[in-house]
């Protein structure tokens, strides 16, 4: 019998999966492996659908490239039964675009259970099988594609950045960060405006009152009153409210006298 199947991935990363047998074991719809990381056939069992029926056989797969194919051997005997069948097939990956086809060519020879179906149910169990197992071989051979460039691009990320060269030369291993800050350059009008503020009268003199207000704490400078002519004008006394109270008081005491006398002559007319 034959069969083609187009998968949208590349022969080469099929190919890459077809090399591996834990990853082949994957892909073969119905079979369950005895046991995992072994070298050597792929012994399990196999369960496949004919018609209306279900026949498990207990076997080996081997698989093996041959000329850029893949021979696929097998034999299995029924679990319930005492059928056989042996299978022989090679898989032939053809590039085409955007994708890969995959050429079944082969045959089966059974006895049992399997001799006894219908040949175009025994064809369509076979073409089933072909189908289900190149879906799963493009969907295992993508995913282990994905996984390998994640990790390249991890290894990428990992590369220690420190050594690559730039191209520029750090003189004794220094770092820019390291060397001292040159000082800030003096304004020369700030000279003049400070020295005028200060009453000296040259730059030696105003770069001495920089320093002194310099050293004195942010704190000080914004608290502290100024100073020379620049310094808050006291204010004036204010002469004629003391002239007011000098009368006002005089005034006041007459007045009071004046209250008591009166008080005292009209208590004698009573």
């Amino acid at each position: 019998m034959e069969h083609e199947v187009f998968v949208p991935v590349p022969a080469e990363v099929l190919r890459a999966t077809l090399t591996d047998p834990a990853r082949v074991a994957r892909c073969v719809p119905g079979f369950q492996q005895d046991s995992e990381g072994e070298a050597g056939p792929l012994s399990g069992r196999l369960k496949v659908r004919v018609g209306g029926n279900t026949i498990t056989y207990r076997g080996a797969l081997r698989i093996a490239e041959h000329a850029g194919h893949f021979a696929v051997e097998g034999e299995g005997t029924e679990v319930r039964g005492k059928g056989t069948a042996t299978l022989s097939v090679t898989l032939a990956l053809t590039p085409v675009a955007e994708g890969t086809t995959i050429g079944f060519a082969g045959r089966v020879t059974a006895e049992g259970r399997l001799a006894d179906a219908d040949a175009d149910a025994r064809a369509a169990a076979g073409a089933r099988l072909f189908d289900r197992f190149a879906e799963a071989l493009a969907a295992v051979a993508d995913v282990e594609a994905e996984i390998a460039a994640e990790e390249a691009e991890a290894d990428l990320d990992a590369v220690d950045l420190d050594g690559v060269d730039d191209g520029v030369e750090e003189p004794g291993g220094a770092s820019v960060f390291d060397a001292p800050a040159p000082p800030p350059p003096l304004d020369p009008l700030a000279d003049e405006d400070l020295a005028g503020r200060t009453g000296t009268g040259g730059p030696a003199e105003a770069a001495h009152a920089r320093r002194t207000m310099i050293g004195r704490s942010a704190e000080e400078v914004d608290h502290a009153p100024p100073r020379g002519r620049y310094a808050p004008v006291p204010a004036a006394e204010n002469s004629s409210a003391g002239a007011t109270l000098r009368w006002i008081a005089p005034a006041a005491a007459l007045a009071l006298a004046s209250a008591v006398v009166v008080g005292r002559a009209l208590r004698r007319r009573r």
